[in-house]
């Protein structure tokens, strides 16, 4: 196990160099000067733009701005925007936004895309699995910003059973709705994920020989077939958990909420090309440290995975 996570890490630093590397290449090569464009209709002095571009070290070589943030991310500094302003800082203000707007949506996703996967795979082939199936089909096919604004018109102005926008009334009341919207996304994979999982693991020898020596049906199910089954549904979640710290700049934006995504989707607007890498790199940490935890949890969960 230990030279598993010893590789691991070298793999991990290795794509995350390699990746933040692409993104940096990719935001600070887009046309435009955005030093230029702070004075607005007023453009700046060329001295003053010059100086503004040898503070920020736009006047090197690609390769030399990137080496130079690599090093402040080995001081934990993720830089300042063209304005000033800590780029730490504004993540910070707006993580516990999102963590908790994520954090809803992955338990909903993980209670209830369980649940589901597991009710569709002990009744495969009926009608309430073909029922399962169908409702989470129909689920991703409808447009994200439909089912918020939807959501909103019903249960928040009709019903009056959740607030429309903002989180000023906190944590459940403001987070639950834009939450299960969130979720029903991730929920209905997650079900299909596990559904599928469920059965493969009902058809395979050693559930037979569990049924032929007469151990009950409910700790078949739920000692051994959860366990074998929770493998890929787990991976799946933790990518999901990944991509929803990111935030979703569509369901922020529906739901008024200021949380990582609305501050990504700001910094490319305005050309922050410091933030948007600065964000970047914050979630694509996330994203690494959260696939190693799993590899590792995957073989505690299902013993036929063992890492050398």
């Amino acid at each position: 196990m230990s030279r598993f996570l010893l590789r691991r890490v070298i793999e991990l630093v290795i794509v995350f160099i390699g990746v933040t590397f692409i993104i940096y290449a990719a935001v600070f090569s887009l046309p435009g000067d955005p030093i230029a464009s702070m004075g607005g209709d007023r453009p700046l002095p060329d001295n003053v733009v010059a100086r503004l571009r040898a503070e920020y070290r736009l006047d090197e070589p690609l390769i030399m701005q990137y080496l130079h943030y690599l090093g402040g991310l080995l001081t934990f500094d993720l830089g300042t925007t063209y304005d000033g302003r800590s780029i730490a800082d504004q993540l910070a203000a707006r993580w516990p936004t999102t963590i908790a707007l994520a954090l809803t949506a992955w338990a909903l996703e993980l209670f209830i895309g369980v649940v589901l996967g597991l009710v569709a795979g002990l009744r495969y082939g009926t009608l309430t699995d073909r029922t399962i199936l169908f409702v989470t089909v129909l689920a991703t096919s409808i447009p994200v910003f439909v089912m918020g604004v939807s959501a909103q018109l019903i249960f928040g102005l009709e019903l009056g059973w959740v607030p429309i926008a903002g989180t000023s009334e906190g944590w459940p009341q403001a987070y639950v709705l834009p939450a299960l919207i969130v979720a029903l996304y991730g929920l209905a994979s997650a079900s299909r994920l596990m559904r599928g999982s469920v059965v493969d693991t009902l058809r395979s020898d050693f559930v037979r020989t569990l049924v032929a020596k007469g151990m009950p049906s409910r700790q078949i199910v739920g000692v051994h077939v959860m366990r074998n089954s929770a493998a890929p549904v787990l991976t799946f979640l933790a990518i999901e958990l990944g991509f929803l710290l990111g935030g979703t700049i569509v369901i922020e934006g529906i739901f008024n909420i200021h949380g990582v995504g609305g501050l990504l989707f700001d910094a490319i607007r305005t050309q922050q090309g410091p933030l948007v890498v600065g964000v970047a790199t914050a979630l694509i940490l996330v994203f690494l440290v959260v696939n190693v935890l799993v590899d590792v949890l995957s073989s505690v969960l299902d013993p036929r995975i063992r890492h050398d």
